[in-house]
């Protein structure tokens, strides 16, 4: 009898890392591997129902800090993430290790390379991340979720996968966009745990919409706990109809219902929108490392199927300014989705497992 090959998935601190890796692993068991996960506590928070025969916590740390004492506690964190991954692959013996990125993926991609297994590494963003700098020359392969991918050497080999998504995302993407007699629905996404300026400003923003807009909406807004209860009552307020949460479980299904996104840009929401085909207004975090969230969604506010409005300029004034130019047109806004939909990547799962198989029988 065969034995099936094994894969040691390594990712961790955020869904915008996570989310990519769990699709991913789903298309390497539908091929017939076997897979490993190994994550720090923060990543731990992602990992339910992750298709995974064994999910290991190890500890990391980001180094990238002045402060001495900091840095020599990142570093002893990172030490122990790499005993740990190193005892993982002397008993587990994957075939070859995949990196996602954060800084969980260090101690795996540092075993990885100490033991000479081949490994590959998939970018989520259009800037490439500190961790995938430090290997990117010794990867089999540096998958990219974008056609940019600034900070890359010359010497990786690259390949564009795009961003591995959801199989619930995949299906939302053969849904037609919602037609015009429907209620217009805005579904509002602040990244994993909200942001506070689309909690405070978007609510601000759609109450100073005229009448006969206001009336034909519905909003789902992701909403940070603390604001709360300050959004619910600048809806009710406005008359707008309005379900806010500080998660959603459903993002699928409110994608596929919506007629406008307003969103952060990381890697993870850009991609699933840009999956579904949906038109979106996006505020890139301004504090993101090399500006990444504004290099994402490039390709999409340049082929014409999204905004993107820069932290400094986002007032409920800009937006609500912008919100009643794009819904007051909904040939336009159909015909962005539609853009939208071609820049999408619903096979990106699929082709990172293949290249991960390719590379590992090459070796």
């Amino acid at each position: 009898m065969t034995t099936a090959k094994r894969v040691l998935i390594a990712a961790g601190g955020t869904g915008g890392h996570m989310f990519p890796a769990r699709a991913a692993a789903q298309a390497l068991i539908d091929r017939g591997w076997q897979v490993r996960l190994v994550t720090d506590a923060r990543g731990m928070t992602h990992t339910e129902g992750f298709p995974a025969e064994a999910v290991d916590r190890i500890r990391a740390a980001s180094p990238s800090t002045k402060n001495l004492i900091r840095l020599i506690r990142a570093w002893i964190e990172l030490l122990a993430g790499l005993m740990s991954c190193r005892k993982i692959i002397k008993s587990w013996k994957p075939d070859i290790v995949a990196g996602f990125g954060g800084y969980p993926a260090f101690p795996a991609l540092m075993a990885a390379r100490q033991k000479k297994i081949p490994f590959a590494i998939h970018e989520q963003n259009a800037v490439l991340g500190r961790v995938n700098r430090v290997f990117a020359k010794d990867a089999g392969f540096v998958a990219s979720g974008f056609e940019r991918l600034d900070r890359a050497p010359k010497k990786a080999k690259r390949l564009i996968t795009g961003n591995p998504v959801r199989a619930a995302l995949v299906a939302a993407r053969q849904s037609a966009y919602p037609p015009e007699s429907d209620p217009l629905r805005i579904f509002v996404l602040g990244g994993s745990l909200g942001a506070r300026i689309l909690s405070e400003t978007v609510p601000a923003a759609i109450a100073d919409l005229p009448e006969w807009l206001k009336s034909r909406l519905e909003v789902a807004q992701q909403t940070r706990e603390e604001s709360l209860a300050m959004a619910n009552e600048i809806y009710q307020q406005a008359g707008v109809k309005a379900e806010c949460a500080p998660f959603f479980g459903d993002v699928a299904t409110r994608l596929e219902a919506a007629h406008l996104v307003i969103a952060r840009a990381g890697a993870s929401s850009v991609s699933e929108i840009a999956c579904v085909g949906r038109p979106a207004i996006f505020i890139p975090l301004a504090i993101a490392a090399d500006d990444h969230q504004s290099a994402n969604v490039e390709g999409l506010t340049e082929a014409g199927s999204a905004d993107s409005i820069p932290e400094c300029e986002f007032t409920s004034e800009a937006l609500a300014a912008l919100l009643e130019v794009r819904l007051a047109n909904y040939a336009e806004l159909a015909e962005r989705a539609s853009i939208a939909r071609t820049l999408g990547r619903p096979d990106a799962a699929s082709l990172f497992a293949d290249a991960l198989i390719s590379l590992e029988q090459g070796n």
